[in-house]
């Protein structure tokens, strides 16, 4: 994965003022924190971030910051959004050690459902958890979490024990094995059974006719 780096101007204004500022001026305004350090107020060139964002690749994953000739590995915890424009309007990253764990959550992403048993029986993906949050090395997190249903059958349960996760990392949840997602059959293929059973019934309470004997 190519590394991304973000160059940031550190903002004298802070609040609302300031960060309005930063916006008119053609920048995100966003906060820098964690570590033993106090906040920071920093703005980043929106087309630049705009750029970076939309790889994909920048929310919850590990990202060099740049500031002049100086550079820290960063985390890009969260990103707000303008609900009507869809612009950028504020982000927040964490400062952290690469190889220190960090709490995240990744998403989970389900492969070869089409050509898994189940689909060819009328079953149905029903997704309990669509990311998990797992205690990793800042520079092993993962994209997403893989999980394969090429072999799922109607009934299975898919249950964090059945992610392969990186070396060293676990899920935050320790004390049971959760439910990932679950295989069930379809409405659409409970109605179809449905409807052959009514048929089948209905054939077998039809009167049977019999060919009257006639006397010579």
């Amino acid at each position: 994965m190519a590394e991304i780096i973000l160059n940031v101007d550190v903002r004298d204004g802070v609040g609302t003022g300031g960060a309005r500022a930063a916006r008119r001026a053609g920048f995100v305004p966003g906060v820098l924190y964690g570590g033993d350090q106090a906040p920071v107020a920093l703005s980043v060139n929106e087309k630049d971030f705009r750029k970076s964002l939309y790889t994909g690749k920048l929310l919850g994953h590990l990202v060099t910051l740049k500031y002049g000739d100086e550079t820290q590995p960063v985390i890009a915890k969260d990103v707000q959004f303008d609900p009507v424009s869809d612009r950028p309007l504020h982000f927040d990253l964490m400062r952290v050690d690469k190889k220190a764990p960090v709490k995240i959550s990744i998403p989970v992403h389900f492969k070869n459902a089409d050509e898994a048993p189940y689909a060819r029986q009328g079953g149905s993906l029903e997704v309990v958890r669509h990311d998990v949050e797992i205690s990793v090395r800042a520079d092993q997190i993962p994209e997403e979490l893989i999980v394969d249903l090429a072999k799922a059958q109607m009934g299975d349960t898919i249950r964090m024990s059945d992610i392969a996760l990186p070396k060293g990392a676990t899920a935050t949840i320790t004390d049971r094995d959760f439910v990932i997602a679950t295989i069930k059959v379809s409405s659409a293929a409970q109605s179809a059974a449905a409807d052959d059973a009514a048929d089948a019934a209905a054939a077998d309470a039809a009167p049977v006719e019999t060919e009257a004997k006639t006397e010579e």
